[in-house]
């Protein structure tokens, strides 16, 4: 199963949703055993097809926060957590959509990631127009290199004894607090800060001594994103990071990414180290987070337009079989039903002809077997079905079978049930003798007795 992995920009606030536009992106496409098939940057409509995508959604349009979330499931999780969230948000949460990462913290909270709705919508259903069906989003900034967490910051000896030179005690409140890890800060710069709006698209590509930069940084769990001069990455990071310790990427080998700005962006930040774009990539594919819950999970069996346009033909021909098939079906039946209304017809017209007396006609062929039965017996024919023509045949099927060895013999049904005394035995040939005299012959296994009948 091939994957494509795709670094989305973020979203610019400025601009209306009805300007929305996506530039091209960087990809990686993978083959089904992880190998990489193609790197590249391409639109929307030209990115390649692959089973599954990822996209790896901007910082600057993701706010990741922990709370304690109700213990509901589904609607009820959905209409719940804008409740949860509300007090941190500037615009209505309502307006945002809220997913969940299925593995909570320590304390028992929840990291939740909120977006704005309308652009995630716009994502999503973008690629889904474009051909893309099993679609997964992430927070970029889970795409991140890993560190080990920071180490607990040092208390100060003359805090970790009594007053009055009495014995060491235990400052758990105060002490706790302090020796509490603090969490590592991770961040990257991804590149250019590049606006969605139509007309700015190309800002990128102009020069100047301030060019802005996609800052994506981790702290834990938790990212956040922003856009800051190149100039003043550093003292930003210093800033945020805090007592934190700092570790700094440049997002590296993007494809088609402007050799001289990469330049640039590595003078500034002499001390960072190169995240390569595909580390990045495959970072993304493990990520466990999928931002499309509720009503962006993904459904496969969902019929979009674009999937529709795809499956025109084949479903245009599947119906014309169908309805050919119904219609072959039908006339076949109607040849047939004709058929059997004049076989009924010629049956019938030969039993009235062999039979004028005959006032009711139900079933023609069995009404002249039994008229042709009652002729015989009325010219003193034999029946191969009467007693007599069974006991003839059976008295020269018995061969060794001594005549005085029958013990009863029944006739019923038009058949004949032959009792033979318990001293006789049978032999096997019998039922072979029978077949040759026009019977057939069968022993009951409850009783031993057997069953003589018109072989014909």
């Amino acid at each position: 199963m091939s994957t494509l992995i795709v670094l989305l920009p973020p979203r610019d606030p400025a601009v209306p949703s009805q300007e929305w536009q996506l530039p091209e992106m960087p990809f990686l496409l993978l083959d089904k055993a992880g190998r990489t098939q193609r790197a590249g940057r391409a639109a929307l409509s030209l990115l390649p097809r692959a089973s599954s995508t990822v996209l790896m959604l901007a910082a600057r349009d993701l706010l990741m926060i922990a709370a304690t979330v109700p213990p509901l499931k589904g609607p009820r999780l959905r209409q719940a957590l804008p409740n949860v969230v509300e007090d941190q948000l500037i615009q209505d949460p309502q307006t945002c959509h809220i997913a969940l990462d299925p593995k909570p913290l320590d304390d028992g909270r929840q990291v939740l990631a909120v977006i704005d709705r309308g652009w995630f919508r716009f994502i999503v259903e973008g690629f889904h127009a474009a051909g893309h069906r099993s679609v997964r989003a992430v927070p970029v900034t889970r795409c991140l290199p890993e560190v080990v967490a920071a180490e607990p910051v040092p208390v100060d000896a003359e805090h970790a004894t009594a007053a009055e030179g009495g014995p060491e005690v235990a400052v758990e409140s105060p002490v706790a607090a302090l020796l509490k890890p603090v969490a590592p800060v991770i961040a990257a710069v991804l590149g250019r800060a590049i606006s969605t709006a139509p007309a700015l698209l190309l800002e990128g590509a102009i020069e100047n001594g301030a060019a802005r930069v996609e800052l994506a940084i981790a702290r834990g769990v938790l990212g956040e994103g922003l856009a800051v001069p190149v100039t003043a990455v550093s003292a930003t990071l210093a800033t945020l990071a805090g007592a934190a310790s700092t570790t700094l990427y440049t997002l590296s080998e993007v494809p088609g990414n402007e050799p001289r700005f990469a330049a640039d962006i590595e003078a500034h930040l002499g001390g960072a180290s190169r995240l390569p774009f595909e580390t990045l990539a495959r970072r993304a594919l493990a990520c466990r987070f999928d931002l499309c819950q509720f009503e962006f999970a993904s459904q496969p069996w969902r019929l979009d337009r674009a999937t529709l346009r795809r499956l025109r033909l084949p479903l245009l021909l599947a119906v014309g079989s169908i309805v050919v098939a119904i219609v072959g079906s039908n006339i076949q039946w109607l040849m047939l039903a004709r058929q059997r209304d004049a076989l009924n017809a010629q049956m019938t017209e030969l039993l009235l002809n062999a039979f004028p007396k005959t006032t009711v006609v139900l079933d023609a062929p069995d009404q002249m077997s039994r008229q042709l039965q009652q002729l015989r017996v009325a010219a003193g024919e034999l029946s191969p079905d009467d007693f007599l023509s069974l006991a003839d045949g059976l008295a020269r099927s018995l061969g060794p079978i001594p005549v005085n060895g029958l013990a009863a013999l029944d006739y019923h049904d038009r058949r004949l049930d032959v009792t033979f005394k318990p001293e006789v035995k049978v032999d096997s040939g019998l039922s072979q003798r029978l077949a040759r005299n026009g019977l057939s012959g069968a022993i009951d296994s409850n009783t031993g007795n057997w069953t003589i009948r018109n072989g014909q």
